[in-house]
């Protein structure tokens, strides 16, 4: 699934309308996807009571492969590719903030924000890192990964003042949409890297993280809370 036929010229493509804001949306594509579709290939994903960055960046993508599990696993092998952030270093999780306000931090402040960026990156490699526990023995394998520092319109609605002294910036030192997408797509595609499943990649290759980043019981617990937030325990 990815962009409409006459966008892509592709008659294989299918299009469908996912807004990763909203669960009923995620559930609404998954359930159509699961009535029309036999095989998933290559899913590309460009008014809950949840943090916006954490229900986008975490929640969003735990419930739809969660309700694609079965099917992954029926039409393997297949792989759930998950795009983090090095700033996943930076973040942590609190489940206490979790539990009280639905949000992985507090705050609307420019530094408020990238914490909770990087909050939600370190939640897409504990993810990864506790999904492939779980799908250990199937023939569904999973990584997440660092893009690479990569131009976009990620910024569009921060401030005026932020985007023009970031403009210079991402001219000199960001790479561009093509090249972002070169880890993805090894990943997705490069044959030989299942034993590699729930690590966590950079420029196409393995990269070691930090402990928190693999740590077991924080990443089960996320798991667990995640499922109640999503309405599957």
């Amino acid at each position: 699934m990815c962009k409409e036929t006459h966008e892509s010229g592709n008659k294989e493509v299918l299009y469908m309308h996912l807004d990763l804001a909203s669960l009923k949306s995620v559930r609404s594509v998954a359930e159509n996807f699961l009535e029309k579709e036999s095989r998933l290939e290559i899913l590309k994903q460009t008014e809950d009571d949840f943090g916006r960055i954490f229900g986008v960046n975490h929640l969003g993508h735990f419930l739809l492969t969660i309700l694609l599990l079965e099917r992954l696993k029926e039409c393997g092998p297949s792989r759930v590719v998950t795009v983090s952030s090095m700033a996943h270093c930076r973040g942590k999780i609190d489940f206490y903030c979790i539990s009280t306000h639905n949000d992985l931090g507090l705050g609307n402040s420019a530094l408020a924000l990238l914490m909770l960026y990087s909050h939600s990156k370190l939640c897409n490699v504990l993810f990864t890192h506790e999904l492939a526990k779980r799908l250990k023995g199937t023939n569904v394998t999973c990584y997440s990964l660092h893009p690479g520092a990569i131009k976009t319109d990620i910024g569009r609605h921060s401030y005026l003042w932020w985007r023009l002294f970031m403009a210079p910036i991402l001219l000199l030192f960001f790479s561009d949409v093509e090249s972002g997408a070169q880890t993805s797509l090894y990943c997705a595609l490069q044959e030989g890297i299942e034993p590699l499943t729930g690590r966590y990649f950079s420029s196409c290759a393995v990269q070691n993280v930090s402990a928190k980043a693999r740590d077991d019981a924080v990443a089960k617990k996320l798991w667990e809370v995640s499922e109640r937030l999503v309405g599957l325990a």
